[in-house]
């Protein structure tokens, strides 16, 4: 059989990557390019300067990512570009440049789901069993998303509100941490105990998720502690908010799982670098007898690497995109 080799392009929010996966599964090159130096001294993503940084950076990892694989385009079957969901000009550098070569090269053009990239990293893990659970937690997204074959996507539950990892962020500025925050937070957070009270938000039945209230309540926390005079203990502030984070994603996800028998859990999105996440999915796992997958490091941030691998399946599932392709800011997964 012959092998495919597509070409994955994300550019969603302020990382330019591309990356050549072979029969979906295989990375032989994955380029990226961060501007979180840059942003860092706003203390956020700033997308104009996002854009501009992918202006620059494009064709540069396009290069090296050929360079690093040792293929030209002649070897490519389809080029695989992330549209949306994200900062409209971050998106519209990518696929732009997803457009020029498929146009130059006469390559299909495979329009993929930004969110679909991440739960696809997991392809480099083991394969998807169907059906299964995908746990996706990210700084836009947090969703459990049901899948009974490839790229069919039945959404559970989402937030009603802030995404887990914009909270992370925010919770994090709030005690002082550096942009990007919620990585951070997550190994403070294992230098301390969660020795102080917050509320379990949306603690009910359902699959949705709410986490704004927990936010307000860490910010009330601690701006009361202040105006006390008293010292507010950061670790043991990020251990708490971490503590009731992981115990309502693990608590929806369990009775997502025994209310749907699935057999395989995936975590998808940048969040599922968290290391007490991790931890507690993979006990999940052994406690209900459930495969669990989780990207490595490297494939749970913004990536090429994922965009080409569901960029593979939905090439076999006949996906073709023309060349009026537009990006969308927001965009329901599909």
């Amino acid at each position: 059989m012959k092998d495919t080799y597509i070409l994955g392009i994300e550019s969603s929010c302020d990382e330019t990557s591309i990356s050549i996966v072979k029969n979906g599964v295989e990375c032989l090159s994955n380029i990226v390019s961060s501007q979180i130096a840059i942003h860092q001294n706003y203390g956020g993503v700033v997308p104009e300067i996002a854009s501009r940084e992918h202006i620059k950076n494009i064709t540069v990892v396009l290069e090296e990512c050929f360079k690093q694989a040792n293929l030209t385009m002649n070897d490519i079957d389809a080029i695989a570009i992330a549209y949306g969901p994200g900062l409209i000009g971050s998106l519209l550098v990518g696929l732009e440049a997803a457009k020029t070569l498929a146009y130059l090269y006469q390559k299909p053009l495979i329009p993929v789901h930004h969110i679909a990239g991440h739960i696809y990293a997991n392809s480099f893990v083991k394969p998807l069993s169907f059906p299964l659970l995908a746990l996706i937690v990210s700084g836009g997204h947090t969703e459990l998303v049901l899948m009974r074959d490839h790229f069919s996507f039945e959404k559970l539950g989402s937030t009603l509100d802030d995404a887990v990892g914009e909270c992370y962020d925010k919770v994090a500025r709030v005690i002082g941490l550096p942009y990007p925050g919620g990585p951070l937070l997550d190994k403070m957070s294992l230098e301390g105990e969660a020795t102080y009270s917050l509320p379990h938000p949306l603690d009910d039945s359902t699959y949705n998720f709410s986490f704004s209230g927990l936010k307000s309540a860490v910010i009330n926390l601690n701006h009361q502690l202040k105006q006390k005079g008293e010292v507010v203990n950061k670790e043991n502030l990020a251990a708490s908010f971490q503590k009731v984070v992981v115990e309502t994603l693990i608590k929806k996800t369990k009775k997502a799982l025994l209310d749907t028998n699935c057999k395989h859990l995936i975590i998808a999105g940048g969040v599922s670098a968290n290391q007490i996440l991790r931890k507690s999915a993979l006990e999940l796992g052994k406690e209900l007898n459930v495969e669990v997958s989780i990207p490595p490091l490297k494939y749970c941030t913004d990536n090429g690497a994922m965009v080409a691998s569901a960029g593979y399946y939905a090439y076999k599932l006949g996906r073709r995109a023309d060349l009026y392709l537009n990006s969308k800011s927001q965009e329901e997964l599909k």
